[in-house]
């Protein structure tokens, strides 16, 4: 329950993914892209799992797992029509140019294959210098999906504006605190009340807010799902 709340993007996004595989026949072909660590691989047991990633990152705490493919997310050594699903999840900001990626998984898949793509619509710089983009909209996949042969079956956003900002809120702190030893110890009473608020109460209110929010305009990401035509 508290990962459902504290950590709702990454929750969120596991349970759907989670949904999806479960959904997939025994035996599905699926080829995970920018699988990284492969953390989604369990979900896959009952299918044909390869995983692919460029596997050039290496920041701190970054780990990948067994990798059938290293490649460029454009350019996967792979037969045309080799794959029934393919999943990329949290991939497309540290792509220069994604709509390529959509390309080669509409290559890649076979005729009524499906994709299933996560990235986020706001998100600060991370795995730096691969990331190239903050975020991609629902009317980017509108415009380049039909583009790449894939049409989309549904788009989901994960999240309005009330979770993203208590998800934000718990930067706070850290942007708060200060960097200096002697300061950062006087301000440690301050962070611990501080605390309570940015870290606790303003996320925890923020989730049962999230519903007052009928936009779906302001998200930290959209599940989108689409078939090859």
């Amino acid at each position: 329950m508290l990962e459902k709340i504290f950590d709702y993007n990454e929750h969120a996004r596991t349970t759907y993914v989670a949904q999806v595989a479960t959904s997939l026949p025994s035996g599905t072909k699926v080829l995970d892209a920018g699988a990284g660590p492969c953390r989604y691989k369990p979900f896959f047991a009952h299918c044909n799992y390869s995983s692919q990633d460029f596997a050039k990152y290496t920041g701190e705490g970054h780990s990948y797992g067994e990798i059938d493919y290293v490649s460029d997310i454009t350019s996967i050594p792979a037969e045309d029509a080799s794959f029934d699903f393919i999943l990329c999840t949290e991939v497309f900001e540290h792509i220069p140019r994604p709509e390529q990626a959509l390309k080669e998984f509409s290559r890649l898949l076979k005729p009524g294959g499906k994709v299933l793509v996560t990235a986020p619509f706001a998100a600060g710089i991370h795995m730096a210098p691969y990331h190239y983009c903050g975020g991609f909209s629902p009317y980017w996949y509108k415009y380049f999906m039909p583009l790449c042969g894939l049409e989309i079956e549904s788009i989901k956003n994960n999240g309005g504006f009330f979770k993203l900002y208590g998800q934000e809120s718990r930067r706070f702190l850290a942007l708060l605190t200060p960097q200096h030893p002697v300061k950062k110890a006087l301000f440690l009473p301050l962070k611990i009340i501080l605390a309570i608020w940015f870290r606790l109460l303003m996320p925890l209110v923020c989730y049962y807010l999230d519903p007052l929010d009928k936009s779906d305009s302001f998200t930290a990401g959209y599940f989108v799902m689409a078939h090859k035509i």
